[in-house]
């Protein structure tokens, strides 16, 4: 059986970062993904509001690096959380549990955040675990005429 979602939106609210009893971290944040729609009939887009929660390295990486207005690929699987309310009535709550969350922009594309705006202080992918700059001086310029191929 499969259960696999691939969503890309934008944060809706700062990531809220918490921690168990037992100290692992677990980080929940609200995605706003727009549905694909076609403009020939004149509808307008609709917008879903996803509720995301992240669990440990995840949950930290998306509470240090992402904030509201930031663009995010959340990819995971879809839970549902049964609950009883204050009035004792049984509920359910769809959520997605993030295994990976990917830059869905760059910084230089100002965040998703409007002009006016105050742009939330965040560190840059260079400063991301595994990122190592000395790979990105073995990369050259390659200068080739493909004038000779066929297609």
């Amino acid at each position: 059986m499969l259960n696999k979602i691939v969503l890309m939106g934008r944060l809706t609210r700062d990531p809220e970062l918490r921690r168990t009893d037992s100290g692992i971290a677990v980080a929940s944040f609200t995605l706003a993904c727009d549905r694909d729609y076609s403009g020939k009939d004149g509808a307008e887009k609709q917008t879903d509001f996803v509720d995301i929660v992240a669990w440990r390295h995840t949950a930290e990486f998306v509470s240090k690096y992402f904030a509201k207005g930031r663009m995010a690929v959340v990819s995971g699987r879809l839970q549902i959380r049964l609950w009883t309310d204050k009035e004792g009535n049984k509920r359910r709550s769809a959520e997605i549990v993030a295994e990976s969350v990917y830059f869905g922009d760059s910084k230089r594309d100002g965040n998703g955040q409007q002009s006016g705006q105050q742009q939330p202080s965040q560190a840059s992918y260079q400063d991301a675990p595994g990122y190592d700059s000395a790979y990105v001086s073995d990369f050259a310029q390659i200068e080739d005429d493909d004038s000779d191929l066929p297609f």
